[in-house]
């Protein structure tokens, strides 16, 4: 079977599974693979950090790449790239950030991009990854981008798919929010607006059922025992996303760059607290996309002119292809 039967009965296993209960930890959430768990101290507090480690399924080509998910994702939804990846020789480790998923949530940490690449450096640490290729989407992207500014040593290559943060919002007139004000946007999710708001901004209208099961699985972490804490760990870490900006320092990325770009997606942080006249000028990731690439040092733009702000999830073959194919041309790192 290749990776796209593979991919195929995946999906196919995990929507027999049925709809994910309400569970702050997403235990009853099917994952691709096993979860393992990393124990280690931050901010004077004993922490659990969720992860999958899924060894090469082909000839191993001795790379690692690393996913890192978005804040509406989790490492589960780089379910149809783990396959691919693994197929071609790649060991692929993807983690659950401190604060979602399976992850702590813890109920005090002060959450900041580098504090959540510095976590992720522990632990490919402890497992052994050293110079790993780095693959972020959405709010993955921006972590992402932090870690190889943080650990240039330490990273082979970026590849970022569909990253917040092509722009700095503040910078172009968005108001800020305190944590309280997010708590209470937060404390009105529901599935209902989790699948509106990502039809309108992340699909350009469009839906599939399979995406269903993304919105139940994001859904169901508000709901029940232990809500409390995801609401706060989503407050924080859009207050990171806002306060973070990374985009400043894209000219001093010195790794081998991809952007992976669904020129469909109008994501923009804050979108909805600035005027009109400031709204309509954000999230335009045509014009974004070739600013990075001319900031970056080297970057390569791969651009899906009618996919949004999820093309792996989207279109997986399509994604899947070009990722591998830009992958083998990546120059190499001293």
């Amino acid at each position: 079977m290749d990776w796209r039967g593979a991919f195929v009965l995946a999906m196919g296993l995990a929507m027999f599974a049925g709809e994910a209960r309400a569970d702050a930890m997403l235990k009853d959430f099917p994952y691709p693979h096993p979860v393992r768990e990393f124990v280690f101290t931050s901010q004077g507090q004993p922490l659990t950090m969720a992860y999958m480690d899924i060894a090469p399924a082909g000839t191993p080509n001795g790379k690692t790449a690393v996913l890192f998910h978005g804040k509406n994702f989790c490492g589960a939804t780089w379910e149809g790239v783990i396959a691919p990846l693994a197929t071609a020789g790649y060991r692929v480790v993807v983690p659950d950030q401190i604060g979602f998923c399976r992850s702590t949530k813890p109920a005090a940490y002060q959450m900041s991009l580098h504090q959540l690449g510095a976590n992720t450096h522990a632990l490919l640490d402890s497992i052994s990854v050293t110079r790993p290729i780095l693959v972020g989407h959405s709010m993955g992207g921006m972590l992402a981008a932090r870690y190889a500014l943080s650990f240039p040593a330490a990273t082979a290559a970026l590849v970022l798919v569909n990253p917040i943060g092509l722009e700095d919002w503040s910078a172009k007139g968005v108001p800020p929010s305190t944590i309280d004000e997010l708590i209470e946007g937060e404390r009105k999710t529901t599935a209902e607006s989790i699948k509106a708001y990502q039809q309108k901004t992340y699909y350009d209208g469009r839906w599939r059922p399979e995406f269903d099961r993304w919105v139940e699985m994001l859904a169901s972490m508000y709901q029940g025992p232990g809500s409390d804490n995801v609401v706060l760990s989503q407050a924080r870490a859009s207050d990171m996303i806002f306060s973070q900006p990374v985009v400043h320092e894209f000219p001093r990325l010195a790794v081998p760059t991809l952007l992976l770009i669904g020129e469909k997606d109008t994501t923009a942080i804050g979108k909805n607290r600035a005027s009109p006249e400031v709204a309509k000028t954000l999230g335009n990731y045509p014009e974004l996309a070739g600013e990075a690439e001319s900031r970056i040092k080297g970057a390569r733009l791969i651009a899906f002119p009618k996919l949004g702000h999820a093309p792996h999830i989207e279109e997986p073959e399509a994604f899947n292809a070009a990722l591998l194919d830009a992958l083998t041309s990546l120059p190499s790192t001293p």
